[in-house]
Formats: structure tokens, sequence, C-alpha cells
């Protein structure tokens, strides 16, 4: 495979990845569109948008095995198409059942396309490029987020909100239709590599019975499933919420709002990113550091958002809310990274596919659902002062397992104690 065409490869996959998070998050910029149309309840809101993480989060895993067998490629395809043309069904949709519908259809197909786009894109690589790719498929996300809101915003403002869903599922159509063309299961079979670990001779079934009960073997992995998903609680919630509370407290026209809310999305993103730059860092010498970082990240995150949710609208809340959405989801990078350290390189893929199922159905989907929810009986503003207290839980799970994991490592590598830094030096 010539050079040349394995980046083809990466830029159809990385515009198919910015395709579902803007069919995704287009929704959240016209919220306060919707609910004057058809008299919602911020709860109902909350749901159309907390829906598709919870398809996500529900169907990855089962719907990665089926493309490793019956042909990534096609299955990316067939995604793409489902998710654009459930994105066209929202545009035409008269009602919240009909819309929720559609949305339910979005999450199906984009339920297995970060797994299966990142193994496609791995697959046609070097070994050694592969933290940089999957680092710019995280940053993906963020980006297709911000596109999403803004432009959907922009749309929604200038010709209505159906157009904004219409131009998204169109998008979504035709790149789906060029990738259909361009990359085929016979040019990459060529470069496809075994996972490391695996033979391909063990019968699924069996497999799957010794690996499973691998997934949840200590108390610290388990803590890293829990602590990670409880602070995507956080950030679900103002990925949503955000662009309807700039309409409400700062009078931004829905075009504004959503430029406004995807600024704070892309904020989030980098935060992933530095995260995962700071954990990886901080604990080189000492792994159990990791588990500080993320701590340090989700009270940070509380401190920062409870302060900013209770100062007068203006220039000063909006840098401490920005704060705030850095840290929220910087404990994501050092979550996947004890996930990796605590679980056997073999299932390594699953391990991730489970810490997925965390993050969805412990975070993001509940998020958007649950604060509008809350909204319904306190007001948007009363409802986003209380969402930063999840991270309280987040901290103690992520606690828990921070005194477990000497023990776990050892068990799971069969090495001496691992040593064990000072206080000092872990709060550091």
């Amino acid at each position: 495979m010539s050079r040349r065409y394995a980046w083809v490869v990466f830029a159809l996959s990385f515009g198919l990845l910015l395709s579902d998070y803007m069919s995704r998050q287009v929704l959240n910029a016209v919220f306060p569109m919707l609910k004057a149309d058809w008299l919602l309840s911020d709860a109902r809101l909350g749901s159309l948008s907390g829906i598709v993480p919870l398809m996500v989060g529900l169907l990855t895993f089962p719907l990665s095995l089926l493309a490793d067998r019956w042909g990534r490629v096609r299955s990316l395809v067939v995604a793409a198409t489902l998710w654009s043309l459930a994105t066209l069904g929202c545009a035409v949709a008269a009602s919240y059942g009909q819309m929720f519908v559609g949305r339910l259809f979005v999450g199906i197909g984009e339920a297995a396309y970060g797994s299966v786009g990142i193994a496609v894109v791995l697959s046609v690589f070097p070994r050694a490029l592969r933290a940089t790719l999957s680092g710019a498929f995280i940053a993906g996300g963020a980006f297709g987020s911000v596109l999403g809101m803004a432009a959907g915003g922009a749309l929604a403002q200038a010709y209505g909100w159906r157009w904004a869903f219409a131009v998204m599922g169109v998008l979504g159509l035709v790149l789906a239709g060029v990738y259909a063309v361009v990359v085929t299961e016979k040019r990459l079979a060529a470069r496809q590599e075994p996972p490391e670990g695996e033979t391909g001779t063990e019968p699924p079934a069996a497999a799957l019975r010794v690996l499973l009960p691998r997934l949840f073997s200590s108390v610290s992995v388990v803590s890293a499933y829990i602590g990670s998903g409880l602070q995507l609680f956080v950030a679900g919630a103002l990925i949503a919420w955000l662009p309807s509370y700039f309409n409400r407290y700062y009078d931004m026209p829905t075009a504004k709002a959503g430029v406004t809310a995807g600024l704070f999305a892309l904020v989030i993103g980098i935060g992933m990113i530095v995260g995962g730059i700071a954990s990886d860092r901080i604990s080189r010498r000492h792994p159990i550091r990791k588990w500080a970082v993320a701590m340090g990240c989700s009270m940070g995150s509380l401190v920062l958002l409870m302060t900013a949710f209770r100062l007068p609208t203006g220039p000063v809340q909006l840098l401490v809310l920005a704060l705030g959405a850095l840290l929220c989801a910087g404990t994501a990078g050092p979550g996947a990274a004890m996930v990796a350290n605590l679980t056997p390189a073999a299932i390594a893929a699953t391990a991730f596919a489970t810490l997925t199922l965390a993050q969805s159905l412990l975070g993001l989907a509940p998020g958007a659902a649950v604060t509008g929810a809350l909204a319904d009986r306190f007001g948007l503003l009363g409802a986003l002062r209380l969402v930063p207290l999840v991270a309280v839980a987040a901290t103690g799970a992520f606690l828990i397992g921070r005194r477990s994991y000497d023990r776990d490592m050892r068990r799971l590598t069969g090495l001496a104690p691992i040593a064990e830094p000072r206080e000092s030096e872990v709060s550091s």
C-alpha cells in the first residue's frame, strides 16, 4: 500500500468521524428552537441528547465484534449511511416521538464507528504512529462537536432548525459514498495485522468465557471504569446544555450560542489530551500518580464549575467556566491508561470497549438527560450548579482504586511490590 493511499484512508475516516460528532451535537445547538416550537420540557430535550450516547455505550462492543467478522469497511459505510439517514429523518420529524426515534437510530449508526474506524486507520500505518493517530481521533471528536454546534446554530438561525439536520445528513451520505468507492477491504487486507497476543485460533465463545472475567478482575480496574464514567457526566451535561445556557442567560441568538458552546466543547476536548500528556509526564517514574492526576482534575473541575455558576454573567464567569471545562474531562487520559495497565494486553481492545460502555452509561447519556430533568425543577442554572457534585463520587472511585492499585498490579504482573511514593510526592 502506498503512503499516499494510507493518508487518504486516514483523511476519509477522519471526515466520517467529524460527520459522526456533527450529527450528534447539532441537536444541542437547536434546543432553544425545539423547545419553543414543540413546547418541550428540558427533561425531554435532555432525553433526545442522551439517547445517542446510551445507544453508543450499549452497542459498541457487539457491533465491533460484528464488524470484525463482516468486514470493517462495509460496516463503516453501513453505519455512516444509517446515522446520516437518521439525521435526515430528524429534519422532517413532526413530533417529539418521531425525533426520539430518529436520534435513537443516529446512536445505533454511530455505536461502533469510533472503535472500528480507528482499527481501520491503525491497520494501514506502522505501529510507531499508533499513539499519534489515536490522539488525532480523540481530537477529532472535539472538532466535530465544535463544527456541529457552530454550523448547526448558524444554519438554524438562517434557515430554520430542520435545515441544520438536513445539511448534516447530506454531508454524511456524501462522505459515506466517497468512502465506499475509495476504501476497499481488498486494499486494506494486505496491511492488516492480528492484534498482539492473539493467534486467531481460539474459538470465539471459549475466548470470551476466558477473557471477560479478566475485564473486572481487580478493584482498581473497576474503580477506573466507574470513576472515568462518572466524571464524564459533568462533561456530557456541559456539552448538551451550554448552548441553551448562553441563549437563556446571555441572551445570545442561536448562532452565537452555538459557536460559543462549540468553543467550550473544544476546550473540553483539549483538556482530554492535556490530561493524558500531564499524566504520562507526572507518572513516568511512579505509575500510581495517574490516580492523583485523575483526582486533581476531578476535584479541580468541581471547585471551578461550582464557582463559575455562582458568579454573575460576564467575562470573569466565562473564564472560570472555561478552566472548569478544561479539567472536567481531563480524567479521560489517565483513566484509559489505568485500564490499559490493569488488563492483559491480549484484551486491550475489549477493555477499552468496556471503558466506553462505562463512560456512556454512567456519564454521557445520563449527563444530558438528568440535567434536563433537574432544570425542569430548579431551572437550568440551578441544575448546572448541582451537576459538578458528581465529581465527588468520581473522586471517591479514583481514591478506592489508588488504594488497591499496588496490590492489583503485583497480582497481574507477578512482580515484586511497586515502590510507593510518599504522600507529598503524590500530592505534587
